[in-house]
């Protein structure tokens, strides 16, 4: 029976029979049955299926060590107030909307994703849904544009999680004509009167965050969770890319290897780094002079290719990059 039928029971038994004369001697009534005061977490854990998330995030993303701390301290947060539900404990409904704030490339979508999936296993969302949007598909253009084109990203929304990328960009106090404004109104407003069949996830680099929240203090308020995404560290960075060119069926030899770590130690050194979008977009382009190389030889009257060749990014395809081309910043000069 579950604790929700034990409680039922209980109700229904306690009291006397309906039918019983009234002017008969009263026997001292039986002790109701108790109503259930405890409950297994241990089982309610293994029910929701949350650890298979948490795993999964643990296996497909390298590092981010405090990220993944506190999204296990958020779900096991909701496990315990879902527990306390089930004994009449609810203290009113969590509020679930959180920023992730973070440089690119470091996984805050991944993050979401998953973080939206805990939410449905445990119930807090109807759908195991996501919705990725950034300001172009919220504000428009001219007036009367902005509010349909909100409501229709937060009709989509309802039940899952909406996700908005570089979500500072609402804001352009700079410009008068700018309706990001309203979007932002009605966003705050379906986030306060629809928080238990929406959660809002707001992201983007750290410092313009803050700048955000202080010019847009209903959104502080609303926001429960703050969780800051670091950059990955050089060898982290290598790993990625050793399991990127594995779903891709491409490796690394011990050479090539060598020669991306070295790729590494200066692009991150360089502006505009972005993580992991740059490590996959340096990958594409080294696959590109692979074909380009492999391409040639064949033309030149080369043997016919097999699968290690095809397999294989090369040192060369690696240090053809323009990175190369200029000095390491931080390096000793030239005695």
């Amino acid at each position: 029976m579950t604790d929700d039928a034990a409680i039922a029971e209980a109700v229904a038994r306690s009291g006397a029979p309906a039918d019983a004369p009234t002017d008969a001697p009263q026997a001292a009534p039986e002790a109701a049955p108790a109503a259930a005061s405890q409950v297994d977490l241990a089982a309610l854990y293994r029910d929701s299926g949350i650890g298979d998330v948490l795993g999964e995030l643990d296996r497909d993303l390298v590092g981010l060590a405090p990220v993944k701390t506190r999204i296990r301290e958020v779900a096991a947060h909701l496990l315990v107030e879902r527990a306390r539900t089930s004994l009449g404990l609810a203290g009113g409904a969590p509020t679930l909307h959180m920023c992730f704030s973070g440089n690119p490339g470091t996984g805050k979508t991944t993050v979401a994703m998953r973080m939206a999936e805990v939410l449905h296993r445990l119930g807090y969302i109807r759908r195991n849904h996501l919705v990725s949007v950034t300001r172009d598909d919220l504000v428009g253009q001219y007036i009367g544009h902005t509010a349909p084109k909100t409501r229709d990203v937060l009709k989509r929304a309802m039940g899952g999680v909406l996700f908005i990328d570089e979500a500072y960009y609402l804001y352009r106090p700079e410009n008068e004509r700018d309706y990001g404004q309203e979007a932002i109104e009605i966003l705050l407003q379906t986030m306060e009167n629809q928080r238990s069949d929406l959660v809002v996830i707001l992201a983007g680099y750290a410092s313009r965050m803050e700048v955000f929240f202080e010019s847009n203090p209903g959104f502080r308020s609303r926001i429960a969770h703050h969780i800051t995404f670091p950059d990955y560290e050089e060898s982290e960075l290598l790993e990625i890319a050793e399991r990127m060119l594995g779903t891709m069926h491409y490796r690394f030899d011990a050479d090539s290897r060598r020669a991306f770590a070295d790729y590494l130690a200066r692009r991150i050194r360089q502006p505009n780094f972005a993580n992991a979008r740059s490590v996959r977009n340096a990958l594409d382009r080294a696959r590109l002079r692979q074909a380009n190389r492999l391409f040639a030889g064949a033309l030149q009257g080369g043997e016919p290719i097999d699968t290690a060749a095809l397999t294989l990014i090369d040192a060369t395809d690696v240090r053809a990059s323009r990175v190369f081309d200029e000095p390491l910043l931080g390096a000793e000069p030239p005695g």
